[in-house]
């Protein structure tokens, strides 16, 4: 699969913010069907004494029509969720998006919606530091 245009912003950002990268591309199946998710990343939660799974699809939200950019990001997001339930129910899954898009468009009422409604998990992220900008549970 090819590497949307942040996905190693994103991957340094994880990094930075204390996160071990266990997947550069998160290969899974379920029955027949072939999965691949941007990242899989583990963290040391001291005080459970374990580890915190996640798994995040990196998104970048480049493409002339937002709406069509979310809506392929949610089709995504929505399988993915449903194949990890099966394959590895502890991971958490995210969608990575960037600021600017946060900030603007995600911030439209539907859209506000949507997330609310689907219960997205989503990382907030600045491309150009590299850093993580939020999490958003």
């Amino acid at each position: 699969m090819a590497k949307d245009i942040y996905h190693d912003a994103v991957r340094e950002a994880l990094e930075k913010d204390g996160w071990i990268i266990t997947h550069d591309s998160f290969p899974f199946k379920v029955g027949e069907v072939g999965f691949f998710i941007d990242l899989g990343a583990e963290k040391l939660l001291v005080a459970e004494k374990g580890f915190e799974k996640i798994a995040v699809e990196v998104k970048s939200f480049i493409k002339s029509s937002p709406l069509n950019a979310f809506h392929e990001a949610l089709g995504q997001y929505e399988n993915y969720l449903l194949a990890l339930e099966d394959y590895e129910p502890d991971r958490i899954l995210y969608l990575a998006v960037p600021a600017n898009t946060f900030d603007g468009f995600f911030q439209k009422p539907f859209i506000q919606k949507v997330i609310n409604r689907r219960n997205l998990r989503i990382i907030v992220y600045e491309s150009s530091a590299k850093t993580i900008v939020q999490w958003i549970k």
